[in-house]
């Protein structure tokens, strides 16, 4: 069988990466032909070792250069770019002739059910259907954006009725997108089990996540600095890179946590900086699973999370194997950080917990519901 990803790009230190990878390795390993296609890399390598068994494509249409100028004109850049894109595509699904077309509901799903190359042709999303392709910040820019975001959600459901079948992370999100099209859960696989988990003893919080809107920076140095209050001298550690990493450091300044929060660059070895925390703390606005919550648990760290739509409530025991708090409620995620920084007998038994709920995300596990699915269309 033969397995085609059309995503936009691979190459930043982000979930989504690691997975679209990680389930193309696996698939290859498994004897499965499997190609990537991706839009442009921008001259960047992917971040993520990606398996000599697969190959990956990419077409050299750099969407950013549609950026920086005015709507008209962005309009015309796009046009252009989404015609050579499809034309790239096209040629290549009548040329490799794949059983199957994954789309992460890209740019590519405006034109990918219209190649009638005999694929089965899948979608899968890795956020909440709210906030696909950004549509929620592209609507606090005023009227004409508005309607455009309005626009380009009523396109998005026309689209996704056309896919055989659409892929969610969680049950919340399957709903919202129901009615539509065949829709089923898969949620995403553990990365990694260390032999070891963490000791928990270590005086030091650690945050994970892209530097964007919807992780809710604000909301985290909020809370680190209700904890902080109580607690100073214990760490905030954050790994990630991204848009609003200025922004992240003025809070800091602002909130003079100078001393109390460390900003590092994403690491490869994030397995290892998880081993050395003892509390994972997740403020997100949104989310599509949570990647960085099953991580964190693998490792026996505890974690503390807003009930933010959709994932954290489908992977956190609430009570057992961590903390799920009313959404944007910074003082109660507070609370309860405290709550697990003056209990470490609290943090080993959750972290304990953690580890043996999780193993319920193990690969074997969920790329048999992949695999399943795939041949469900032939036989």
């Amino acid at each position: 069988m033969k397995i085609l990803y059309a995503v936009e790009a691979v190459n930043l230190s982000g979930g989504y990466d690691r997975v679209i990878i990680e389930k193309a390795n696996y698939l290859a390993e498994h004897g499965l032909d499997v190609i990537i296609t991706v839009a442009s890399h921008a001259l960047a390598e992917p971040c993520y070792e990606i398996s000599e068994k697969v190959r990956l494509i990419d077409f050299g249409i750099d969407f950013h250069q549609q950026y920086g100028h005015h709507l008209f004109y962005r309009a015309f850049i796009y046009f252009v770019m989404m015609r050579r894109y499809r034309r790239a595509l096209k040629e290549l699904l009548f040329f490799e002739r794949p059983d199957i077309v994954i789309t992460t509901l890209g740019r590519e799903i405006d034109f990918i059910t219209k190649i009638h190359d005999g694929s089965v042709k899948i979608g899968e999303s890795h956020i909440a259907k709210n906030c696909v392709r950004n549509l929620h910040l592209m609507e606090q820019n005023g009227f004409v954006h508005q309607m455009i975001a309005r626009y380009w959600r009523w396109k998005m459901d026309k689209l996704v009725k056309q896919l055989d079948a659409l892929v969610l992370l969680t049950q919340h999100d399957a709903d919202s997108w129901n009615g539509l099209t065949k829709t089923v859960v898969i949620p995403n696989s553990l990365p990694f089990f260390p032999e070891k988990p963490s000791t928990c003893n270590q005086k030091q919080v650690i945050f994970v996540g892209r530097l964007n809107e919807q992780k809710g920076l604000e909301y985290l140095i909020e809370t680190w600095e209700r904890v902080h209050q109580k607690h100073k001298d214990w760490i905030l550690q954050i790994y990630g890179d991204g848009e609003q990493r200025d922004l992240l450091l003025h809070l800091i300044r602002e909130a003079k946590l100078e001393d109390a929060v460390v900003v590092n660059q994403s690491t490869r070895q994030i397995m290892d900086k998880y081993l050395e925390s003892s509390i994972f703390l997740l403020t997100s606005r949104f989310e599509g699973f949570g990647m960085v919550l099953i991580e964190a648990m693998a490792c026996g760290v505890p974690v503390v999370s807003f009930d933010c739509p959709w994932g954290p409530a489908d992977i956190i025991k609430n009570g057992e194997d961590g903390f799920l708090v009313g959404y944007l409620n910074t003082t109660e995620a507070a609370e309860k950080v405290v709550q697990l920084i003056e209990s470490p007998e609290l943090r080993m038994k959750m972290g304990i917990r953690a580890r043996e709920n999780v193993q319920r995300y193990g690969r074997n596990t969920v790329m048999k519901q992949w695999i399943d699915l795939f041949y469900s269309f032939f036989y």
